[in-house]
């Protein structure tokens, strides 16, 4: 589901050529990711691991995420009962 949800949200990256020749993309959805590089494929795969980063810091804070498409990461799992072992 995570790969799915990385895939969703760079479908919805957006580029810019700047005046040197490199690219910036963000994705607005995802406050705060951003990416350069000198090729539009570098930019994307800098936007990639800027994403991957935010995720991984946002999850582990407890943040709220947004929802790209249908895919909703805020879902908690539940959480099994524990098995009594008896003896």
């Amino acid at each position: 589901m995570l790969i799915e949800y990385i895939n969703k949200a760079m479908s919805k990256a957006t580029y810019d050529k700047l005046e040197d020749g490199s690219f910036s993309g963000k994705i607005p959805q995802c406050p705060g990711v951003v990416a350069f590089g000198e090729t539009l494929y570098q930019c994307r795969q800098e936007l990639i691991s800027s994403l991957e980063g935010w995720l991984i810091v946002k999850i582990r804070h407890g943040d709220r995420l947004p929802v790209v498409g249908r895919i909703n990461l805020n879902k908690r799992m539940p959480v099994p009962k524990e098995t009594v072992v008896h003896g």
